[in-house]
C-alpha cells in the first residue's frame, strides 16, 4: 500500500489531474484489509488507526496531524474505501504524505519555490479585453492585491497581456516571509497556489482575507469566460473536479475550509 501511494506521489508533478487518475486506474489497487478506522494518539499526534494499528507514509513515518478537523476529514477517507484503497480518492492522505515525507526535510526549499511565484503573479496579468472579463477580474482580483500592498507593504505591478513585469525583490522577500513554518501547512500553501496560479491569492486564503470559494473563483475567472464562450468537456470537468478536491483538502489545512 505504501508504494501505491509512493507510485502516486511522483506522478503529482503532473498538471494534467485527469491522467493521474488514469494511470492509478491501471494499477492493481490492493483491497481494504481493515474494518474500523479511528482517530489515536500516538507520540502526541492524533493519528490514524486501522483496526487498532497507526497507518505509515510511503517512507514509514506516522500518520498523524496536530489538528483534529484534519485528523477526522483524514479518518473520513480511509473508512470512505471500499472493496479497495484508491489513493486518487485520498488528497488529503496524499497531502499529509507529502509533507510529512518530503515538505519536513525541505522547508527553506519550498519557501523559496513559493517565493518566485511572487514575480509571475497569475493575478498580476490582466486580460485588455472584452470589457466583462476585464471587469470580472476587476473585482475579484483588484481588491486581493490591494491587500497584500497593504499587508506586505511593498507596491505590485499590474500588466495587460503576458509579457513579463519585474516585481521587486521587496515584494518577493516580503511574500516569502509571510509563508508558514509548519510542514503541512507549508504543503497546503504549495498547493492552494500551484492548483489556483497565485500565491496573492493562496496568501489570502491563509491569512482569512478571501474563502476558499471566493478564492477558486477568482482562480478560474479566465477558464469560466472560456467555458461560457464554448462550453466544458467531460475530462475536462472531470480534471476540475478533482483538482478542487485536492483545494479543498489543501483549505482544510490551512484551517480555512
Amino acid at each position: 500500500m505504501s508504494d501505491l501511494f509512493d507510485e502516486l506521489a511522483k506522478s503529482v508533478g503532473s498538471t494534467d489531474a485527469t491522467d493521474r487518475a488514469k494511470a492509478n486506474m491501471q494499477r492493481v489497487l490492493p483491497k481494504r484489509f481493515y474494518t474500523d478506522v479511528t482517530i489515536g494518539n500516538t507520540e502526541g499526534k492524533l493519528s490514524v488507526l486501522l483496526d487498532g494499528k497507526p497507518v505509515r507514509t510511503p517512507t514509514r513515518n506516522l500518520l498523524a496531524v496536530a489538528d483534529q478537523a484534519v485528523a477526522e476529514r483524514l479518518v473520513a477517507e480511509w473508512a470512505a474505501q471500499g472493496t479497495f484503497i484508491d489513493p486518487a480518492t485520498m488528497p488529503l492522505t496524499r497531502l499529509v504524505n507529502s509533507a510529512i515525507d518530503g515538505v519536513a526535510e525541505a522547508v527553506e526549499a519550498v519557501k523559496d519555490e513559493l517565493k518566485g511565484y511572487a514575480g509571475s503573479d497569475m493575478i498580476c496579468y490582466r486580460a485588455d479585453g472584452p470589457g466583462r472579463l476585464v471587469a470580472r477580474q476587476t473585482a475579484a482580483w483588484d481588491p486581493v492585491v490591494a491587500w497584500a500592498e497593504a499587508g506586505l507593504g511593498v507596491r505590485i505591478v499590474l500588466a495587460e497581456g503576458v509579457m513579463h513585469v519585474a516585481q521587486s525583490p521587496a515584494l518577493l522577500d516580503a511574500v516569502r516571509a509571510r509563508l508558514p513554518d509548519d510542514p503541512l501547512r507549508l504543503a497546503a500553501f504549495h498547493s492552494a497556489t500551484t492548483l489556483s496560479g497565485s500565491v496573492l491569492l493562496a496568501l489570502a486564503l491563509a491569512e482569512g482575507f478571501r474563502s476558499a470559494d471566493d478564492v477558486w473563483t477568482a482562480a478560474h475567472i479566465d477558464e469560466d469566460w472560456n467555458i461560457e464562450l464554448w462550453g466544458i468537456d467531460s475530462e475536462a470537468e472531470a480534471r476540475r473536479t478533482y483538482r478542487r478536491a485536492e483545494f479543498d483538502v489543501a483549505a482544510l489545512a490551512l484551517g480555512r475550509p
